[in-house]
């Protein structure tokens, strides 16, 4: 497996990625007023691989004649830091990669409140930034960013693996109807579900993909409410729910043996291995998947069942963005750029190689062949924004994948989880 599905399984989280090398390089001298050189740089996981950004930086450069857009991969795990002590010290990019919402470093909300970014306002695509995502994008009114594609998360299923069980599980299926079947599938040596639970990002990613039907679904302004104090973790009836979910999928042997003290390598292995039928990720985890085994493998994408007494939910986000440097000398082709960028053509491009799914689609019969399984959900609108994206720290998500894992080992309950969340939140 390339080690870009590193970064799916820990959804979007900083890892230590072994061999990943730091390219340190911001704004170049020639990259000035007049100039027609402007840098770009974003974060990579995989090295050796060519990213999507570099791809389409070099379509730009073949339809703008003159202009030169040097490129800048930037380790994963250093990606966050390593772009905001640039544009501190005055040598940021031209353009970056960004991501959405506050709480972390080198995202829209850390690095609009020290101004250091370009306001986009009126200057890319008409639909470029879904409704759901311009708060996540904008910093004091002013659109900083644009998403680069809509990337799903749920369960990535392996059908071939369920064969051996006759484990169902589609848009239809209710968590009920999971736990009914994780004792035959454990019978027959395999795990319904597998799951890191020892990674605070994978418990996380799984539990929140339980909230969208159960917390973001039915209210998709939560986070606002819990903002203004209106609403608490503790008080929400499906926080709660969501986190006995994983209680009682792990009671019922959902989860493949060990689950609580497993890393991502039993992930990759048991995935590898047929021995699990599926785990939560970003959707394009199914790609990276599926290209490093040369096609012999086959992978679907499904939204992750609602408890008994809510509508399933898939939930989708904006987590990945660009923006642009309020500092740059060549403010007009940063903005050139980032509008081309936002354009439906590039969009789709961008998600294809991704093996996520276009900003601005509308036709879900022409997506990729795995979002077959949650095609229906995005036709009815039960989509919901990835919960954390709003959150006003890191610690929050933190909070929750660390009291998933102690509420699987016993060492917390869920109430002791939710006054967790509560007290991270601040």
């Amino acid at each position: 497996m390339n080690t870009t599905t590193w970064r799916r399984l820990g959804a979007l989280a900083v890892l230590p990625l072994i061999g990943a090398s730091l390219a340190a390089c911001g704004s170049d001298a020639d990259a000035g007023s007049g100039s027609q050189t402007i840098t770009f740089a974003y974060q990579i996981a995989n090295p050796n691989a060519k990213s999507v950004f570099e791809t389409l930086a070099q379509e730009y450069e073949k339809t703008h004649a003159g202009v030169t857009i040097k490129t800048n991969p930037i380790a994963l795990n250093t990606y966050g830091s390593t772009i905001t002590t640039q544009l501190q010290a005055g040598n940021g990019p031209d353009v970056f990669f960004i991501n959405a919402g506050g709480g972390q470093a080198g995202s829209v909300g850390t690095l609009g409140e020290a101004g250091k970014l370009l306001d986009l306002t009126g200057k890319v695509a008409d639909g470029a930034v879904p409704e759901n995502a311009v708060s996540s994008m904008s910093y004091n009114d002013k659109l900083v960013a644009v998403p680069v594609y809509l990337a799903p998360a749920g369960i990535i299923f392996s059908p071939m693996a369920a064969e051996k069980s006759g484990f169902k599980l589609d848009a239809n299926s209710t968590m009920d109807d999971v736990i009914a079947q994780c004792k035959t599938v454990a019978d027959g040596g395999q795990a319904v579900f597998g799951l890191a639970g020892a990674m605070a990002p994978n418990t996380a990613i799984f539990t929140s993909a339980i909230a969208a039907s159960t917390v973001y679904g039915p209210d998709p302004q939560w986070n606002e409410e819990k903002a203004s104090g209106e609403k608490s973790f503790a008080d929400t009836p499906g926080w709660r729910d969501a986190l006995q979910t994983v209680k009682d999928l792990y009671d019922a042997g959902c989860f493949q043996e060990g689950a609580a003290g497993a890393g991502f390598d039993a992930l990759t292995n048991g995935m590898g291995q047929g021995q699990m039928l599926g785990f939560s990720a970003p959707g394009g985890a199914a790609k990276d998947i599926m290209d490093s085994t040369g096609g012999h493998v086959t992978l679907t994408v499904e939204a992750m069942p609602a408890p008994a007494g809510y509508d399933t939910y898939l939930m989708a986000g904006t987590p990945d963005a660009i923006a642009g440097n309020a500092a740059s000398g060549n403010k007009d082709l940063v903005l050139d750029f980032i509008d081309w960028m936002s354009q439906p053509a590039q969009t789709k491009a961008a998600a294809e190689a991704a093996g996520d799914i276009p900003v601005s689609a509308t036709d879900t019969s022409k997506l990729l062949p795995q979002y077959a399984g949650v095609a229906s959900l995005i036709d009815e609108g039960k989509v919901a924004q990835y919960p954390y994206i709003e959150w006003p720290n890191g610690e929050v998500y933190n909070a929750l994948g660390t009291g998933v894992t102690g509420l699987l080992t016993g060492q917390m309950s869920v109430d002791d989880v939710l006054a967790s969340l509560d007290k991270a939140w601040g």
